[in-house]
């Protein structure tokens, strides 16, 4: 929820004629030309250009979940730094931070009990509204929204009095301004689809007035998991393979389960912590169903989106792409839980690209990476979708018998069985120390004028 930038480059979207229904606007082409499988380099200054052109116009048009917005009738009731990437010796995480083994029953606290009371399924009023909440503090902010931590205004027992939930507001006039209505109403869709998933945010109800829209989440105290990640430089292999699992589980659902929904925004900054060390997905703005084609192969989609350091070859190359991205993405993370950095990783995104399309993923001497891990990143990133681990045929079964995970209890851990290998320093519900401070108050944002709601009332009717 937090915006921490562990890269200059942010998140980008840059819609493409071929594809007018994916992203709100068809109007900027992105710049990149399609070269089929296999490294490439960009042909020429006159590409150069137009990926730097479209990088920067993605800059201004970038959706993160987390983004501005005002207190809008709200009343009112720290991560560690960042640290520029590249190689460290710096040690991984610490021993005394990974979570004992034993009964899974004696982990639980008086506060996770608690979280179990904010995370159970909730019926709210069809007439919600935002004065139904006390506003604690901001969460994180971003373009065009802004996550508030709140509490029930007026709860009516006392496990609702201790209840407090995430609430993401987004401005209407700024989604719109940026192109992104489309992406909003996928994400509210996906969101209330995927409802009760273990590792992933869960949608409790969504609600507009007449100048913003509102999105109720269960709150995830924990953080991101990227501020822990700058703290221990680096994760050891059993941090990064419990990690790397849970985020497998939730790819093969999302993939296999959900009529092929990609997700294509996966990096730390995504990723949550609840109070038992767990992993919850967050920011769902760059996700969309795919679905399948006749002969039953994915659907393809052409909209630039995420975030370069973890970009596949195909999104680059303007090819047209699919869930396979997402592994892909998996990939460039589990290097980077093993490292402290992406493989790619420069101040300018068009570099980012070249390198992407033209050097393959190497592994430093210092840390030293097991083999099985190595190999796993490397059919991860694979250039060649038809070749990529996770695209093939098993699809998320073949991932998941990789060595890498050797010994891990797929069952135990879709069950949540004790604690995760690191437990955030939560000290009861509404505990927002693993998150950054940021200023309540919006400057100014543009309004929602009549002209506005007029031409776009009806793409936000059943928010």
């Amino acid at each position: 929820m937090a915006m921490a930038a562990l890269h200059p480059s942010q998140p980008i979207h840059t819609p493409t004629p071929t594809s007018p229904d994916d992203g709100a606007s068809s109007s900027s082409p992105n710049g990149f030309t399609g070269h089929g499988s296999g490294l490439h380099a960009l042909h020429d200054v006159t590409v150069a250009a137009q990926v730097a052109q479209a990088a920067q116009a993605a800059q201004a048009a970038h959706t993160d979940q987390t983004a501005q917005a005002s207190n809008n009738g709200l009343s009112d009731s720290t991560a560690p730094p960042t640290a520029a990437p590249g190689p460290t010796s710096s040690p991984s995480i610490p021993q005394s931070q990974q979570a004992e083994a034993g009964d899974p029953r004696q982990d639980k606290t008086a506060c996770d009990e608690a979280m179990d009371v904010i995370q159970a399924s909730d019926t709210f009023p069809k007439n919600l509204r935002v004065g139904d909440f006390a506003r604690i503090r901001t969460l994180g902010t971003g373009t065009f929204a802004r996550v508030v931590l709140v509490r029930r205004q007026q709860p009516r027992n006392e496990d609702e009095a201790h209840q407090v939930f995430a609430l993401k507001i987004l401005r209407k006039a700024a989604v719109i301004k940026l192109k992104q209505i489309d992406h909003v109403r996928h994400e509210r869709q996906i969101l209330q689809d995927v409802a009760g998933h273990p590792f992933i945010t869960n949608m409790l109800a969504s609600f507009s007035d007449h100048d913003f829209l509102y999105l109720l989440l269960d709150y995830v105290p924990g953080g991101e998991l990227f501020s822990y990640l700058r703290k221990f430089r680096r994760f050891d292999e059993p941090t990064a393979q419990f990690y790397a699992a849970e985020i497998v589980l939730v790819l093969e659902y999302l993939h296999e389960q959900q009529d092929g929904v990609a997700y294509r925004d996966l990096k730390p900054e995504n990723l949550l912590l609840d109070a038992r060390g767990h992993v919850k997905l967050v920011d769902f703005g760059f996700a969309k169903r795919l679905g399948r084609d006749g002969a039953g192969g994915a659907v393809e989609t052409y909209t630039l989106c995420g975030t370069p350091e973890y970009i596949a070859p195909e999104v680059i190359q303007n090819m047209g792409h699919t869930t396979a991205v997402d592994w892909w993405a998996l990939g460039i993370l589990i290097y980077e839980f093993l490292t402290g950095y992406p493989p790619f990783w420069h101040q300018n995104p068009l570099e980012i690209y070249r390198q992407i399309l033209e050097k393959p993923v190497v592994f430093p001497q210092d840390p030293s990476i097991s083999p099985a891990a190595q190999d796993l990143v490397h059919q991860l990133c694979t250039v060649d979708r038809s070749r990529r681990l996770g695209n093939i045929s098993g699809g998320a079964a073949k991932v998941k018998s990789h060595t890498f995970f050797a010994g891990v209890d797929w069952n135990a851990l879709y069950e949540r069985r004790g604690q995760g290998p690191i437990v955030p320093p939560v000290r009861y519900t509404g505990d927002a120390q693993c998150f950054d401070i940021y200023p309540e108050n919006d400057v100014d944002f543009e309004q929602y004028t009549p002209e506005l709601a007029e031409q776009y009332d009806r793409f936000f009717a059943n928010f």
